[in-house]
């Protein structure tokens, strides 16, 4: 059965001894994968490994809101227009970790939500401790995107349900597996099936069954088997639903290979 792994970075040092292993064992297990830019290099790297049942997206991580400026900005709408990326993102606010000042990613987030609505691309949304301004800058801008897509969902059912109301797809990585992710299952609970997105995020985030080593595309296998049997769903119908969810997420067409 496939499944879409929808944010991952590949282009990360820790698959540097086995990249393509890794992207093989993906390809076989997956339908199709996103490969998830965070930087202008990171973006670029992406791009690079794009190629049949592997896309890429462009953007700014709020870590390096700081180098959001009209240049960047150029830089990032040249790369999205290659047919290989699918997204802007990921972008966001991020203030557990304030690598940038407040002021600067609410900016820069800002900037890249005006870019996706001018390209007709989604939102990839990087959010953690930042839900009121998160909420506040949706507001303004989620109806004017293809979608919204709230990536590696850290929220509680309440944020889950509020980012519902605004049309976003929530996405889970393994973390929610962990014994003890009670907020994570709440939202999990509130989100309906058909706006549910898999992902890993790996190399981070690796599920229960592979916690504590690299995660890789493949192991969202795992996250899907937990969430189908908590959403007491048979795993073929879940695995259909979030596949199809991915095709409406990020506009890719069916292909015959899923």
């Amino acid at each position: 059965m496939g499944l879409v792994d929808t944010h991952c970075h590949l282009q990360d040092p820790a698959f540097d001894n086995d990249r393509e292993a890794v992207i093989a064992r993906a390809v076989d297990a997956l339908d199709w994968l996103v490969v998830i830019g965070d930087d202008l290099e990171n973006s670029r790297r992406a791009l690079v490994l794009s190629r049949e049942r592997i896309y890429a997206t462009a953007g700014f991580h709020p870590y390096h809101a700081d180098h959001v400026d009209e240049s960047a900005l150029a830089a990032i709408r040249r790369l999205a227009a290659q047919p290989c990326v699918i997204a802007i993102g990921e972008i966001g606010l991020d203030y557990f970790n304030e690598f940038s000042p407040r002021a600067a990613q609410r900016r820069a987030l800002e900037m890249q939500l005006d870019l996706a609505q001018s390209l007709c691309l989604p939102a990839v949304i990087h959010c953690r401790d930042a839900e009121d301004d998160m909420l506040a800058i949706l507001r303004d801008h989620a109806a004017s995107l293809p979608s919204v897509i709230m990536h590696c969902f850290g929220g509680d059912g309440l944020f889950a349900k509020q980012c519902l109301d605004l049309g976003c797809f929530i996405s889970f990585a393994g973390n929610v597996t962990f014994p003890k992710a009670h907020a994570l299952r709440d939202a999990a609970a509130a989100t309906p099936p058909d706006r549910m997105l898999l992902e890993t995020d790996a190399p981070y985030l690796a599920p229960q069954p592979r916690r504590g080593r690299r995660c890789e595309p493949a192991d969202v296998l795992h996250t899907a088997r937990f969430l189908a049997d908590f959403k007491k769903m048979e795993y073929e119908v879940f695995c259909t639903q979030t596949v199809e969810n991915a095709h409406r997420a990020f506009g890719v067409a069916r292909t015959e290979n899923g």
